[in-house]
């Protein structure tokens, strides 16, 4: 029989997709009051995967992704994720969302996304949230899953993961 650890820490990130840079400075201005300093920001990219967003949010989004200076435990994502759609709730106008806040955490292993869809590739975490293990992480490499999402592969994504991951390592190296 295993023994029961302490958990340990991860890196909170959020993907974000939006087309209003107002919306999108209120928002990033809400998350690090609510988890501190961003310690990372990937450039920006069209969002042109899907169109999935456009009727709820307009045309001409864009994506990045942030990560945050202070660690968290993995428990804390399904908070952090009902956080999130609250803050989206409190920028929407006409009950349409101006921004889509994703949050999830990266270990040295792989990155996992909350999510408030069920689907067979998802566990259920708590008050309404579950985990997808989105991408792995091989040695230096971003690995593809059956599901990882196109956006999550592209090299602005790979990028951002690959140096956020490398900032975990370190601080975890150095605690």
């Amino acid at each position: 029989m295993g023994t029961i650890g302490a958990l340990k820490k991860v890196k909170l990130f959020c993907g974000i997709i939006s087309s209003s840079a107002k919306t999108e400075q209120k928002s990033l201005a809400a998350l690090e009051k609510k988890f501190g300093e961003i310690d990372l920001t990937s450039s920006a990219m069209p969002f042109d995967f899907s169109d999935y967003y456009n009727p709820e949010m307009g045309d001409n989004l864009k994506r990045f992704w942030i990560s945050f200076k202070k660690l968290i435990t993995a428990a804390d994502i399904a908070g952090i994720k009902n956080f999130t759609n609250s803050t989206e709730d409190s920028f929407a106008v006409n009950n349409k969302r101006r921004i889509n806040i994703d949050p999830g955490y990266i270990t040295p292993a792989n990155v996992i996304l909350a999510t408030t869809k069920d689907y067979s590739h998802r566990i259920y975490l708590s008050d309404g949230i579950y985990g997808e293990v989105t991408v792995i992480y091989k040695k230096a490499e971003v690995v593809k899953l059956p599901w990882s999402y196109p956006d999550y592969l592209s090299n602005t994504a790979t990028e951002f993961l690959l140096k956020a991951r490398k900032n975990l390592i370190k601080h975890l190296r150095t605690a």
